[in-house]
């Protein structure tokens, strides 16, 4: 339902100028980097500087912290079935069972999920998608992408968030509800990297800064919080690592 939007600005960016990319800036996971950095400029200073970051200040002054912590317990638990097929894919049949046990729990003792009871039965949120399943079956991440109004990507993620997207609960959700629930979890993870704003806006190049935090998340998403230490780990903030 995106697609059209999408191509619009995929236009404009293009026709704003893809220059191209100079010797020393170059790097071998990101391609498309003179495409993909007219992107990143049209989402940080037009869609996040008037829309997103506004509705999230806005969010933030008006949502009391419970309040917040419900519809992100809410928004985790409809996503909770796909944790759990997607955790099977990977062959830990001990993630999948707790997945499917959250729901069962938060769905019905939780009150449609808005408060996470399984996690005091010890039942903690274990966070997998296709495109850490394409990662475990050993595909590589493809091209980084800056996405329109998304952000961050590669090929191989944007490949494994189409196919989550064809995994139930969601696909029963009408039009209007999910385009609520992208909005819910669009405006809380942007609320979510207010305290950690300054680490972006204070580094030497922003764009490089946000595509090492992302590869970062993924590595660290794929081998569950435990990447081998092939080379010195990077300083990041950790919430920052989360919440991206």
């Amino acid at each position: 339902m995106f697609k059209p939007i999408y191509s619009v600005l995929l236009a404009l960016t293009v026709l704003s100028g893809c220059a191209t990319v100079p010797e020393e800036k170059k790097d071998e996971r990101d391609p498309l980097q003179s495409f993909n950095r007219p992107i990143y400029d049209f989402n940080m200073d037009v869609l996040d500087a008037y829309i997103l970051r506004p509705a999230a200040v806005g969010y933030l002054a008006v949502t009391p912290a419970p309040v917040r912590a419900g519809i992100v317990n809410f928004t985790t638990n409809i996503a909770a079935p796909i944790d759990a097929v997607n955790a099977g894919l990977q062959g830990k049949p001990g993630d999948m069972g707790v997945n499917v046990a959250r729901f069962l729990i938060n769905s019905t003792v939780g009150v449609l999920g808005i408060f996470d009871v399984a996690s005091n039965f010890g039942l903690k949120h274990q966070d997998e998608d296709f495109g850490q399943t394409l990662g475990v079956w050993g595909l590589g991440d493809g091209a980084y992408v800056m996405l329109p109004a998304m952000g961050p990507s590669t090929v191989r993620n944007v490949a494994g968030d189409l196919v989550d997207n064809l995994v139930l609960p969601e696909i029963a959700l009408s039009t209007p509800q999910t385009l609520v629930l992208f909005a819910l979890r669009a405006v809380e993870a942007r609320a979510s990297l207010m305290a950690q704003e300054s680490l972006l806006r204070e580094s030497l190049d922003p764009y490089v800064f946000m595509k090492d935090i992302y590869f970062q998340r993924q590595l660290y998403e794929l081998y569950d919080g435990n990447p081998p230490m092939e080379e010195e780990e990077m300083d990041f903030d950790e919430d920052f690592l989360e919440n991206l």
